[in-house]
């Protein structure tokens, strides 16, 4: 993740979080990768919604979703799997949004953080599970929209 006034942060992975929480600041940018080479066909796919700018495009595969040097926040994302890679894993993920802290688990191309508050994406977590597995906790209000 690209944060306020800390710039690109070193990858995680495993569900580790990604930015920072207690400090304010918004996540401006990220980029996202499968870390292990699998044998299934597909990719990873995510957007991002900005401040003023709303849904970017679908980004893949460690392309930067999201602004740098703008003082942009990102206030929610989207991320799903293609082909394969869909057929035999889900992709969960959370957020901690500002005002709100820590939302529920969203998967598959669901909408995470908030639209139309004008709060801050300050980090996030990414967990891939097997397919129908158990989600990595409570899937509830993982998206609000004003």
């Amino acid at each position: 993740t690209h944060v306020q006034d800390i710039g690109w942060q070193g990858y995680v992975k495993d569900g580790s979080t990604a930015g920072t929480t207690g400090q304010s600041k918004r996540l401006e940018a990220i980029r996202i990768k499968l870390s292990n080479n699998t044998s299934y066909k597909g990719t990873l796919q995510y957007q991002t919604h900005i401040q003023d700018i709303g849904w970017q495009g679908w980004k893949m595969n460690d392309d930067t979703s999201g602004t740098s040097g703008q003082s942009k926040r990102l206030e929610a994302i989207r991320i799903k799997l293609t082909d394969e890679l869909a057929e035999n894993y889900d992709i969960y993920y959370r957020v901690h949004a500002q005002e709100f802290g820590w939302l529920g688990w969203a998967k598959n191309g669901e909408s995470a953080g908030t639209e139309g508050y004008s709060y801050r994406l300050e980090a996030i977590q990414i967990q891939l599970v097997k397919k129908g597995s158990s989600a990595p906790g409570s899937t509830n209000n993982c998206f609000y929209k004003r």
